[in-house]
């Protein structure tokens, strides 16, 4: 558990120095981050699931389950924080093997809730809904090694 710590936290087997010693006593405890990422990512698939099953309410449906499902990815993404912290979650994110995929994600995002709001096409946001689960997901395995890798693989080896 020690391990999975340091990884979390940016100090693989580095020595800790001064200023590290002073941001970990300002800074909350592994305990209170478990918990803060468990309830924000429960948070997160809760408000998917909600915005699912809204989605077959007369009329409002779709934009209800675009705004519920586009908010649940965004809980879900801000979990993380709590295990990373803010800044050391922005800096992975706009890593150069990441950076597109995270583009393409907050974009998906941006979209989805304008069209919801402003466009007021449900077709646009259902579209932009299931551009959102993909980028999401291939954002989401960028964070596993060589797990991109094995999808290509998968999809060119079904598709030809």
């Amino acid at each position: 558990m020690d391990k999975l710590k340091r990884v979390l936290n940016g100090q693989d087997a580095e020595e800790q120095g001064g200023l590290s010693e002073i941001v970990d006593t300002t800074s909350l405890s592994w305990g209170t981050r478990v918990k803060g990422f468990i309830a924000c990512f429960a948070l997160g698939v809760l408000c998917s699931v909600l915005g699912t099953c809204l989605l077959w309410v007369p009329r409002k449906g779709l934009v209800l389950f675009a705004v519920f499902y586009t908010l649940g990815n965004i809980a879900s993404l801000g979990s993380t924080v709590f295990l990373m912290g803010p800044m050391r979650q922005l800096k992975r994110m706009f890593e150069p093997t990441r950076l597109i995929a995270t583009i393409v994600m907050l974009l998906c995002l941006i979209l989805t809730l304008c069209s919801a709001f402003w466009w007021h096409n449900k077709g646009l946001a259902l579209i932009f809904c299931i551009l959102q689960f993909f980028a999401l997901a291939w954002y989401s395995i960028s964070f596993i090694p060589f797990a991109r890798d094995a999808v290509k693989k998968c999809f060119t080896v079904c598709l030809s």
